[in-house]
């Protein structure tokens, strides 16, 4: 078996800067978020409802305007995008944290500034899925795509931590400006980077049709349809998550804003445990990503039942194994599956999706944690995401042939630890029953000659572009 190494990406130079920048600047963001959250509880008198609308007033112009910043991120160098949108949220991080040091911070502040933070995310969230490509080669891309949720959960680990006890210090404010001051780094980073090393496609042309086309590209997409179902279900109570955790530890636990960064510290151990795992797969694999969103389900429900804050805190690192291992394999698997020119636009809709529908669940969350408390809620979300996720699976199961049962059965395991070193393999003796569950792409041509087309003769991805195991 041949042995992957978890930091290969690294050895590109323009990729070790941004990754560099992300793993200083990551924190503050995190800061930020726990800052924020606390501040809105503090403000509102605990109110589930004013968090939750905080969060849906954040993701609410990437649901409004995902698509249009998609087709304009096809248009534009994504290297200057992304600098002038770090250098924005820079400002208002800053702008946020002198109203709240001087005391002069109301709701309405906080939801103005969300709700401009959500409109500069349009741009730089796809903006930042699009440019990984551009710095590595494509057979470093998965691991980069995992290095980069890697570096992400290090900062929900040690943001949360820091912030919860300068909070508990000095007060949410300099969190605020401490952030503002971060995104200097990830700049810093991007100025540094030799252009001429860059993979950098051929940019998309202007018209109105732009949208229109990635949509059409999307909609002849089987397998990237049936995994945006997916994402949208597991998001609507997964992206909120964080505002399950800030109203289980107010009001049911009743500690303070240091026990909520802990809690929050503890998700992302779970998460940058199942990040690094992700980085050590050659190629993502479809079947991770059902087990993946399912075992978030169920552990969403344990953590719910759970009687105390010490038993709460464990069950959340798990959670967050889970978590990324659903949310790696499913970001690889549309970055690997299509066109470069498509993939500003392609990527604006699963960042859409996958962050969109939080203005929609926030509120809901927030609502079943007031009427039944925080518990119900985490409770009723992940029995949801349960059965969404398995009634998802049927038309799965019938696309690609499979069973079940092969979700957890490991028929062939030799087969499947070496699985990155082989482009195909002997079909098995059942009908519709030729691979391991998650193991092709949706549809696969019968034969190596047909692996470029799909059944309506389009352009398919290549054949390596998700793991058969």
């Amino acid at each position: 078996m041949r042995r992957i190494a978890m930091f290969r990406s690294l050895s590109i130079r323009n990729y070790r800067l941004f990754a560099l920048g992300q793993l200083l600047s990551n924190p503050g963001t995190w800061m930020q978020r726990i800052a924020q959250d606390w501040l809105v509880l503090q403000l509102s008198g605990g109110s589930g409802i004013a968090l939750g609308m905080t969060t849906a007033l954040q993701f609410l112009p990437m649901l409004l305007f995902g698509l249009w910043g998609g087709a304009l991120v096809d248009r534009l160098d994504k290297r200057r995008l992304l600098m002038c949108t770090q250098c924005a949220m820079g400002v208002l991080a800053v702008g946020l944290g002198v109203l709240a040091t001087l005391g002069a911070a109301e709701v309405w502040h906080v939801y103005l500034f969300a709700l401009l933070l959500g409109l500069i995310t349009v741009l730089d969230n796809p903006g930042r899925q699009a440019f990984v490509p551009e710095m590595v080669d494509r057979e470093h891309l998965s691991n980069a795509i995992a290095l980069n949720s890697a570096s992400f959960q290090l900062g929900r680990v040690t943001g949360p931590a820091v912030a919860g006890l300068l909070i508990a210090v000095i007060g949410s404010g300099p969190v605020f400006l401490i952030n503002g001051a971060s995104f200097g780094f990830t700049i810093l980073a991007l100025a540094m980077m030799r252009t001429g090393e860059l993979n950098t496609p051929e940019r998309a042309s202007g018209g109105r049709g732009r949208i229109r086309e990635g949509l059409s590209y999307i909609g002849g997409r089987r397998d990237l349809v049936l995994l945006l179902a997916l994402a949208a279900c597991t998001q609507f109570f997964g992206a909120n998550t964080q505002n399950q955790i800030a109203l289980m530890v107010n009001n049911v636990f009743e500690t303070g804003a240091d026990a909520f960064g802990a809690a929050a510290a503890f998700l992302a151990v779970g998460a940058l445990a199942g990040a690094l795992l992700a980085a050590r797969r050659e190629r993502p694999r479809l079947r991770l990503v059902l087990l993946g969103s399912m075992g978030f389900g169920v552990l969403q429900v344990v953590a719910g039942l759970m009687p105390g804050y010490v038993p709460f805190v464990v069950v959340l690192v798990p959670m967050g194994i889970a978590f990324m291992t659903y949310m790696t394999t499913i970001n690889a698997t549309f970055q690997l599956s299509v066109d470069p020119h498509m993939r500003g636009r392609v990527m604006s809709m699963f960042m859409l999706v996958f962050l969109g529908v939080a203005p929609l669940g926030a509120p809901v969350v927030g609502l079943l944690a007031d009427s039944f408390g925080p518990q119900a809620s985490l409770v009723i979300g992940g029995s949801v995401t349960v059965v969404v996720v398995s009634a998802l699976s049927v038309p799965l199961f019938r696309l690609k042939g499979v069973r079940p049962r092969d979700l957890v059965r490991r028929r062939r395991p030799d087969a499947e630890r070496a699985a990155g070193e082989r482009a195909a393999e002997e079909p098995e003796p059942v009908p519709d029953a030729r691979a391991e569950a998650g193991t092709e792409p949706l549809r696969r041509p019968r034969t190596a000659e047909a692996a470029g087309a799909s059944e309506g003769g389009e352009p398919r991805p290549p054949e390596d572009a998700v793991s058969r195991t």
